[in-house]
């Protein structure tokens, strides 16, 4: 050992001394830096939770997660399946009030109003709100996700996803596509249009064809997807055209009227994003069996509300956790910029909280034209999140790492401990209620909604039985 130190170029691993790597790498040294921090809250609590038999709660809750055999089974009202009526309304992310929220919520809920006929302009719908005659409630409470502002209201179709492995369901809208959409705050009258036609047409038509074709089995369809260079949140070119190759056949045996089925066509074959409120709730069905299991700290729910970030353990019921959302870092439309940003915003975390969106990036090195970045932040990306996950997932695989799992079941214990936070890439909504999107980027999830999470969790397991 002597004689090869002597003799040999050293190896050297710095930790956390930027100076010291400096120093040797002007020498000509070969250094490999590593980015570890100390542990971001009290070890004892980390103890605490390391010998609970959480790896074995863990365990369970992921084999849970990657089991799940989600399938499209049908389209009914939010008013039928969600149990909402008029006045009440489903949102993103976290609970949140009226005179909290941002502005493409209000511009949602003020579109949500003109569509279901409850006021007849926005300054009408404004004063509704005002005056406190509705009623909000967060999406995942009713099993259901939502992306961007999240808003449902009692007339939209939503799609029902099955998990065949554990009997659940879960729902979502359907997708309005890109531009000035409600989602993303708009509520000008051509949103409320294109509400008005898929309510009429394209959601009673897609029931019939998914009658007619029978259940869709989507963990197949993301599997593929995944292998064609989406990554399932932000990238959802093949997944749609999978979908639009396996579905249309059902649509054109509907019998509707040809100029029907030819619009339904255009528009689904012209959003490449349709797929999106497909694999949500298909993420949604997949985590909502892995709640409830004592001692284990897997996020089962990551969503934001464009004023709070929130995440949910499997280990503390449906116990919200929470800070302030941060604006998204990435590419803006047109003459757009940071300044018209609104706070991160959307359900659609629901992605990565399954296993794929920002963790399945070295999947779809493609979408770095669209978020920003190169395509080595891809493939770091997803490298990064196996240190802060459960396992891979089996059927999930990334061919440019081998056809390895991508990383999967988030574990709220791993954060802290590492101080590495999940790698989420998302749409920007403009901040201005009516805007719509201004761009799309990456976010970071604040740290401190993981530290109470865990905390809460070690209390939790530390009270006195009955």
């Amino acid at each position: 050992m002597t004689t090869r130190l002597l003799t040999d170029a050293p190896n050297v691993v710095t930790v956390g001394a930027e100076l010291f790597e400096q120093a040797l790498a002007a020498q000509g040294v070969d250094v490999t830096p590593v980015d570890w921090r100390p542990p971001t809250m009290d070890a004892a609590v980390l103890a605490t939770l390391a010998s609970s038999g959480m790896a074995n709660a863990n365990q369970l809750a992921f084999d849970r997660l990657v089991a799940a055999e989600p399938m499209w089974v049908g389209i009914d009202t939010a008013r039928d399946v969600v149990g909402i009526e008029t006045g009440q309304f489903l949102h993103a992310g976290p609970p949140l009030t009226w005179e909290r929220a941002s502005g493409p919520m209000r511009g949602a809920l003020i579109g949500a109003m003109l569509y279901e006929g409850m006021a007849a302009t926005p300054d009408e719908a404004i004063a509704i709100a005002e005056r406190g005659d509705i009623e909000l409630a967060p999406c995942h409470s009713a099993r259901a996700v939502g992306p961007m502002a999240g808003v449902v209201s009692p007339s939209m179709p939503m799609v029902r996803v099955h998990n065949d492995a554990f009997g659940n369901d879960a729902w979502c809208t359907l997708n309005e596509g890109l531009g000035k959409v409600l989602r993303y705050g708009a509520y000008a009258d051509e949103v409320i249009e294109r509400l008005t036609w898929m309510q009429d047409v394209l959601g009673p038509a897609l029931a019939d064809a998914i009658d007619h074709n029978g259940p869709l089995d989507l963990r197949s369809l993301i599997a593929n997807a995944l292998q064609m260079g989406d990554e399932l949140h932000n990238r959802n070119r093949a997944a749609t055209s999978l979908f639009v190759r396996e579905f249309m056949p059902a649509l054109l045996s509907t019998g509707r009227p040809t100029d029907q089925l030819a619009e339904i066509a255009a528009f689904i074959n012209g959003n490449d994003h349709f797929f999106l409120n497909l694999v949500m709730p298909a993420a949604k069905a997949a985590a909502d069996p892995c709640r409830d299991i004592e001692g284990s700290s897997m996020v089962v729910a990551m969503a934001r509300n464009g004023t709070d970030f929130g995440i949910q353990l499997s280990g503390t019921g449906d116990a919200w956790f929470t800070a302030p959302a941060e604006v998204p870092d990435g590419l803006f439309l047109g003459d757009y910029s940071a300044e018209d940003a609104n706070p991160d915003i959307g359900d659609s975390t629901i992605t990565e909280t399954a296993g794929v969106g920002g963790f399945a990036m070295a999947a779809a090195p493609a979408i770095v034209r669209f978020i920003g970045g190169e395509v080595a932040d891809a493939l770091a990306a997803t490298q990064s999140m196996y240190g802060i996950t459960i396992g891979e997932h089996p059927a999930f695989q990334i061919p440019i790492l081998e056809f390895r799992g991508t990383p999967t079941g988030i574990d709220a214990v791993r954060i802290v401990r590492t101080g590495v936070v999940p790698f989420v890439n998302t749409g920007i909504a403009g901040k201005v209620a009516g805007t719509g999107q201004v761009g799309a980027g990456l976010v970071s999830p604040p740290m401190e909604v993981f530290v109470d999470a865990v905390t809460a969790l070690a209390d939790r397991l530390e009270e006195p039985s009955d």
